[in-house]
């Protein structure tokens, strides 16, 4: 959920999740197990993949019959490293007439990345546990708070240490997400937190 339209989230994986599951377990509120399709698309005539770290991703997400629409631009600081986004996001009846839709208006299927998604909210986190076909499983923390005045960097620094506090072990931050990751594995890069 973006609060007037931005989002702060980290994306990790952590080197013990057992703690986390624990915790989620006794003091979070589980919502729901989502299989989620998402294929992402990029316009030919301005190719998002053809910057370096990509900025903007548009998709189309199919999780359990329930179809979205989604552009999000990241705002990267010199290092490339990224704390939260520009997102818009609507509703869609059926996916198929969208992409359809997509490729008249020549935006290209760049990748679809699969996943199957178990969210938990705590407080004002949504934690997201991803098991990505190809990719492996990761940590996903999405405030979800409503107060419009946090500061992206204050935030993802306080999910960060929720994570240290539960000692999961080594967390590794990166800050592409899964279709750059799957796209481009040798470009990854990550922090060690």
């Amino acid at each position: 959920m973006a609060i007037n339209n931005i989002e702060i989230e980290i994306q990790v994986n952590i080197g013990n999740i057992k703690p986390l599951l624990n915790f989620l377990e006794l003091r979070a509120i589980f919502q729901a197990e989502k299989r989620q399709i998402d294929e992402y698309f990029s316009p030919i005539h301005d190719d998002f993949l053809a910057v370096r770290p990509v900025r903007e991703w548009l998709r189309l997400r199919d999780a359990n019959g329930k179809c979205s629409l989604n552009y999000k631009n990241w705002h990267f600081d010199a290092s490339g490293k990224s704390n939260y986004c520009d997102e818009f996001e609507t509703g869609i009846d059926k996916f198929e007439p969208v992409k359809k839709m997509l490729n008249v208006l020549n935006f290209k299927s760049i990748i679809t990345v699969e996943k199957l998604r178990k969210i938990w909210t705590f407080k004002d986190y949504e934690i997201a546990i991803d098991s990505v076909k190809n990719l492996g499983d990761f940590v996903e923390i999405e405030y979800i708070g409503n107060d419009d005045r946090v500061e992206p960097q204050k935030i993802t620094d306080e999910m960060i240490n929720f994570l240290k506090n539960l000692e999961c072990g080594k967390i590794t931050r990166n800050y592409v997400g899964y279709p750059f990751q799957l796209l481009f594995p040798d470009e990854v890069k990550y922090d060690i937190l």
